[in-house]
């Protein structure tokens, strides 16, 4: 799906208003969850035997709204963008292969194709004006204002379709050096503790993306004590509809997995408005990407896997859905002592 170019002529979501959502987020469902509880307690198997499992599925309850939670419908959310940053040669591949990679989702050719196909997962990818980088962070604000803002409104209008499970990711050639910066101005330390290697960029190229995001917090800082400011000025497109999707997936009540460095990028701006913004999401996997555990730590998300993944695209998330599915199934479907004829704790 394609989202035309966005400007400062197209209304939008102002920041105000974004603020106002944060405050009306729905909390879990108590009695979605209680029941889940009471129901586990029947389940033909020692009490937490499951382990995570058994918290999964409570989780996805609450948040469902639930006695029995779902998975019938479950979406990857895929936004990508361009970055102007680019231009510094913060990545080893072109900005054109971030088209290249959405012809490759269309066709079915990526990795992230076959994980969706293995497990039963949904799939859209969303164009957020690719050939139309924002601008370069370095020297000026990625976005404006109204830009942001509509950005954000396109991720939250993008799962209009319905959903019980939003599994997102990410693609754009340059956006972990946005990620990086993002994080470099909202937890400091150095521009070096946030930068990784992305897509594989050999030594010379780190030193290019580490000196990058120290001058573009630097332009910046006078601007950096707002975490909506630090998303327009330091962000991307897909990082403002990912802020979007979420925000969007709360009001709806839908569970969300994130996937690696790039969208967490997204949910830790939103956590910086709201420290409990990030509770019906959890974190796929964690990623071998810069500071990502770092991240999530901060975050107080655990990740459900660990295989040192980088590619981005939602692929670990996705992987991280099959063990959701999976808890799900287990809840719902397992026999309870009595149907299963079998003695329960004396």
């Amino acid at each position: 799906m394609k989202a035309e170019p966005m400007s400062a002529s197209i209304s939008g979501l102002p920041f105000d208003d974004i603020r106002a959502l944060i405050k009306i987020l729905p909390g879990p469902d108590s009695e979605a969850m209680d029941a889940v509880i009471e129901r586990d307690k029947e389940l033909v198997k020692p009490k937490g035997a499951l382990g995570r499992l058994e918290n999964i599925a409570l989780w996805v309850a609450g948040w469902q709204g639930k006695g029995k939670p779902t998975c019938q419908r479950p979406l990857v959310a895929i936004f990508a963008g361009d970055h102007g940053v680019t231009t510094h040669g913060v990545s080893p591949y072109p900005s054109s292969v971030t088209r290249q990679m959405l012809d490759t989702f269309s066709a079915g050719g990526a990795a992230i194709n076959q994980i969706c196909a293995t497990y039963d997962l949904g799939l859209k990818v969303f164009d957020l004006a690719i050939g139309m980088p924002t601008g370069d962070i370095a020297v000026e604000a990625a976005m404006d204002e109204p830009t942001a803002a509509a950005t954000i409104a396109f991720g939250m209008e993008a799962i209009a379709g319905g959903t019980d499970l939003l599994i997102l990711g990410e693609m754009g050639i340059g956006n972990t050096t946005i990620a990086a910066s993002i994080y470099y101005a909202l937890y400091g330390g150095a521009a070096y503790d946030w930068a990784g290697r992305g897509t594989g960029v050999d030594d010379a190229g780190l030193q290019r993306k580490i000196a990058v995001v120290e001058q573009a917090v630097g332009f910046h800082k006078s601007h950096l004590g707002d975490p909506l400011e630090i998303l327009r000025r330091l962000g991307g497109r897909e990082i403002a509809a990912l802020c979007g999707a979420i925000l969007a997936a709360r009001l709806q009540r839908i569970p969300v997995i994130l996937d690696g460095y790039v969208v967490t990028a997204a949910a830790a701006i939103l956590h910086a408005l709201d420290k409990s913004a990030l509770d019906h999401c959890i974190a796929g996997h964690v990623s071998a990407e810069g500071a990502h555990a770092l991240v999530l730590e901060k975050l107080g998300l655990e990740p459900i896997l660990n295989l040192n993944m980088r590619l981005g695209e939602g692929s670990g998330a996705a992987l991280a859905a099959s063990i959701v599915k999976a808890s799900i199934a287990c809840h719902n479907d397992m026999a309870t002592f009595g149907q299963a004829k079998v003695d329960a704790k004396i």
